[in-house]
C-alpha cells in the first residue's frame, strides 16, 4: 500500500488500485510549492471537515480527475452547486462499501466551517477497510474516548493523526490515542505547516519511541509503502 505526504493534512493512499486523496490543501501552503497540484492524480476524495486547510483544492482536482467527493452530507452538497456531482455524502456512523473497500465516518472533536463561514457539518474521521489493511484517518481533532471504540472493533495496520497542538491533539495526546486505538504504527499530520504548530521532531520521535509506538514524520512530496 502506497502512502503520499503532500503537506499540513493532505495525504494520498493507493488502495486496490485506487487512489484515495484525503484533504487536500496544496496551493495555499507554502512548504508545498513543490508539488504539482494538476499532476496528483485522485479516483476518490475524502474531506474530514470544512476548513479551508483540508478542502482548498477540491474543486481543482475533482472537476480534472472527475473524483468522488467522500465526506458530509453538508460538505458533498456544498461541492455539488460548485458542478461537482460526483459526491457521495456520510454522516457519524455510517459506513458504504466502495470498489477499493469500506469507509466508515467517524466521529472527531473540532471546529468546521466553510471559507464563506457558513456551517460545514460536524468534522469526522475515516477508517478504510480493504482486502490489503485497514487505516485510520482522525481529521482534525481532540483526544476523544471515542477512539476507544475504534480499538474495540478494528484491527488498524497505521493510523493518521495530528500531533502539531494548539488546534488539535499535539503528540502527548496522539500517543494516547494510539494506545486508545490500539495501533502503534502512526503517521503524524498537521505540524510545522505555521507557527502555531511548529514542532521538534526528533522529541516527538523519541517520546513515541518511549512507549514503544512508531512515529513516521515524512517530508512533504515523499512516497512510502506501508
Amino acid at each position: 500500500m502506497q502512502f503520499t505526504f503532500y503537506g499540513h493534512a493532505c495525504f494520498a493512499v493507493e488502495v486496490e488500485g485506487k487512489k484515495l486523496l484525503f484533504d487536500p490543501f496544496i496551493s495555499g501552503n507554502e512548504k508545498a510549492k513543490s508539488i504539482a497540484v494538476d499532476a496528483i492524480e485522485a479516483d476518490y476524495i475524502l474531506v474530514s471537515h470544512g476548513h479551508e486547510d483540508h478542502l482548498a483544492d477540491v474543486e481543482r482536482i475533482a472537476k480534472r480527475t472527475g473524483a468522488k467527493v467522500v465526506s458530509n452530507f453538508e460538505i458533498v452538497t456544498y461541492f455539488g452547486k460548485k458542478g461537482i456531482e460526483n459526491g457521495h455524502p456520510m454522516n457519524h456512523g455510517g459506513s458504504w462499501n466502495f470498489d477499493f473497500g469500506t469507509v466508515k465516518y467517524v466521529n472527531a472533536i473540532h471546529s468546521s466551517s466553510f471559507p464563506d463561514g457558513s456551517y460545514a457539518g460536524n468534522p469526522g474521521g475515516f477508517i478504510v477497510s480493504s482486502k490489503e489493511k485497514t487505516f485510520y484517518y482522525s481529521g482534525d481533532t481532540a483526544l476523544t474516548m471515542d477512539m476507544k471504540l475504534i480499538g474495540e472493533y478494528e484491527k488498524l495496520a497505521f493510523a493518521v493523526l495530528p500531533i502539531g497542538n494548539n488546534f488539535t491533539m499535539g503528540v502527548k495526546e496522539a500517543i494516547i490515542a494510539s494506545d486508545f486505538i490500539k495501533c502503534n504504527k502512526i503517521i503524524g499530520i498537521h505540524y510545522d505547516t505555521f507557527g502555531y504548530i511548529e514542532i521538534d521532531h526528533k522529541k516527538a520521535i523519541a517520546d513515541f519511541k518511549a512507549r514503544g509506538k512508531e512515529l513516521i514524520l515524512l517530508n512533504i512530496g515523499q512516497t512510502i509503502e506501508i
